[in-house]
């Protein structure tokens, strides 16, 4: 099954160093029977890209709890076999991944652009106010959900982390 584990860079860095995600059971998302009934499309790719939609939001939920984390929202894209995962009743394609998982195993990572800095930051910030109900609050969050992210391929990684690797 593909899942989408959200992080952060610094999180993405662990994992290249140790060479896993997750040291036990993590959360991650996927197409899980809930998402299906939530969002109906004949289209797997569309179900597939809503839950990178919620791994992404998840990411945001994590640098708004790590002030010292790059602003950029990060889902590394892993296959696991189907017994790995169970379902979360937190929300559509929520999931737990009983790890670690190896790095190797990860088909991509999905990380937000340079330019997308200012809103993810705001986003991040915001984020409480809109959990709250905030709707001015919600935009901001939403402002960041328009930045779409980029694929990379897991030989690239080193390149995201940067000369600290």
């Amino acid at each position: 099954m593909r899942v989408y584990v959200p992080l952060t860079l610094s999180g993405l860095a662990e994992a290249y160093q140790t060479g896993e995600l997750g040291a036990g059971r993590f959360p991650a998302y996927g197409v899980t029977p809930a998402l299906r009934e939530w969002y109906p499309s004949e289209y797997a790719e569309d179900q597939e890209y809503a839950a990178l939609g919620f791994a992404a939001l998840a990411s945001l939920r994590l640098l708004a709890a790590d002030a010292g984390a790059p602003r950029r929202r990060v889902v590394v894209a892993v296959d696991v076999p189907d017994g790995a995962v169970s379902a979360d009743p937190a929300g559509p394609g929520a999931l737990w991944v009983d790890g670690p998982v190896r790095l190797d195993r990860a088909a991509a990572v999905h990380v937000d652009a340079a330019d997308a800095e200012p809103d993810v930051t705001a986003a991040a910030q915001a984020l409480p106010a809109a959990d709250g109900g905030d709707d001015g609050a919600q935009s901001v969050v939403d402002g960041a959900e328009e930045h779409e992210l980029l694929w990379y391929a897991t030989q690239e990684i080193p390149n995201l982390l940067g000369p600290a690797v």
